[in-house]
């Protein structure tokens, strides 16, 4: 396959997600036709969005859906809204939800969508017309038993209210299983905000334990305040771990004292972002990736630490909120270094198992308490936690290669126990 963009470059995602599992097919010993299956998208759709403006004008968006891998069930992933969305980031996430399902063993394959524009420059009426269009033209290969979309980078729970009412009226029935992420009126599970960042920091102290760091007063640098940054550091914080700096779009704050967490999210939400929150320093984004800390968790999107920064980063222990902020390159510096990396396709996927959750609820007609839901995905990441490092110690690799291997190997059994029609 042609890829879209830096056919040679270590910042092109795809050809950095295609490295690991080359890695991990060698050292399972990968059938080499299910290699070619695993290798490629399933099937991928780029459509064309018209969209009428508030100004009266017609703007045409081009929008994604690529579906890597329906072997173990419906393709699950998240759907962005940004300037910077290409064919080869939405080839790579997809891939990346399908080794992450596999790897906490939730029945899903990989999927992942995404539109080019810029959110911020656009209405709620413009982003309403947006999404119904984009919708609209997914209809033959999307719904709760072929491909259940969710909110990523730049999308909410609004914008899947909007996507599963536009299903539904095409489909003439209520379907709130055809995506997940929905308001909790709407279908949505209660604990699905909280999912992701409480997951990295269940997956950060494992990793602590793991590496028989204290389980209190650690130091923690976040990159990204989102809902997956910002999260994961206030249950650091609650953890009664030290977080001495987190960034946003428009930099850093730092204090090596630690940061009062619940104040700093309060501090960001009324103004819109960190700077000026008292008693800290601004910090650039390469210094904070550089800080000296017990824990690292880049939180915010791909291609954050490569071969150009990996020897500056002091962390003893990196975990990957975000979906493939470390290259392939980078890991082989930071592995030389004695850096242990938590990766993505395990340290953020408490988001997708809460939205496992949520589309069973769905299914099934009845709802759970938020303490089972979280309950539940705690046994599981901790679980698949274990199931990595057992994965890492018997094929003497890295917790990512790892990850890459029980993932694997979980997809090509699926691929081969149905066999090829032909």
């Amino acid at each position: 396959m042609a890829t879209d963009n830096h056919e040679n470059s270590e910042l092109n995602p795809f050809l950095q997600m295609t490295k690991r599992l080359e890695k991990a097919s060698s050292l399972i010993s990968v059938d080499a036709g299910v290699y070619k299956i695993l290798a490629e998208p399933f099937q991928e759709l780029a459509v064309s969005i018209p969209v009428r403006m508030d100004d009266g004008s017609l703007r045409v968006f081009t929008g994604y859906r690529v579906q890597h891998s329906v072997a173990r069930g419906p393709a699950k992933g998240g759907i962005r809204y940004s300037p910077e969305v290409n064919l080869d980031e939405v080839r790579a996430l997809s891939a990346w939800m399908t080794w992450k399902c596999a790897v906490v063993n939730v029945p899903f394959g990989g999927g992942k969508g995404g539109i080019i524009c810029d959110p911020r420059r656009m209405s709620q009426g413009e982003l309403e017309r947006l999404t119904r269009r984009y919708t609209s033209s997914l209809l033959d290969i999307i719904g709760p038993e072929r491909d259940v979309p969710a909110p990523d980078m730049n999308t909410n729970s609004q914008t899947m209210a909007w996507f599963m009412d536009t299903y539904s009226i095409y489909t003439r029935a209520t379907c709130t299983a055809a995506v997940t992420g929905k308001p909790i009126g709407l279908g949505g599970s209660l604990g699905r905000n909280e999912a992701t960042g409480l997951g990295v920091a269940i997956i950060a102290r494992e990793s602590l334990k793991y590496k028989s760091l204290p389980s209190e007063g650690c130091t923690v640098v976040v990159q990204g305040s989102g809902n997956v940054g910002g999260l994961a550091a206030k249950f650091m914080h609650d953890m009664k771990h030290k977080v001495i700096a987190i960034s946003d779009m428009y930099g850093g704050i730092h204090n090596p004292d630690g940061l009062d967490m619940p104040k700093v999210i309060d501090w960001l939400q009324e103004n819109g972002k960190l700077q000026g929150f008292p008693g800290t320093t601004d910090i650039d984004n390469n210094q904070l990736l550089a800080l000296e800390c017990d824990v690292l968790i880049p939180a915010a999107t791909e291609n954050q630490i490569t071969s150009v920064n990996a020897a500056d980063i002091k962390a003893k222990i990196i975990v990957e909120g975000a979906n493939g902020p470390t290259s392939d390159e980078a890991d082989m510096i930071l592995e030389a270094n004695g850096v242990f990396v938590a990766p993505d396709i395990l340290a953020n996927a408490g988001g997708v198992t809460v939205s496992y959750f949520e589309w069973v609820q769905n299914r099934m007609g009845y709802f759970w308490e938020e303490k089972d839901v979280l309950d539940r995905m705690e046994r599981i990441l901790v679980d698949s936690f274990k199931d990595v490092m057992a994965s890492s110690e018997r094929h003497e690799t890295s917790a990512r290669i790892g990850a890459y291997c029980l993932a694997v190997e979980r997809v090509a059994y699926s691929h081969e126990m149905r066999g090829m029609y032909a």
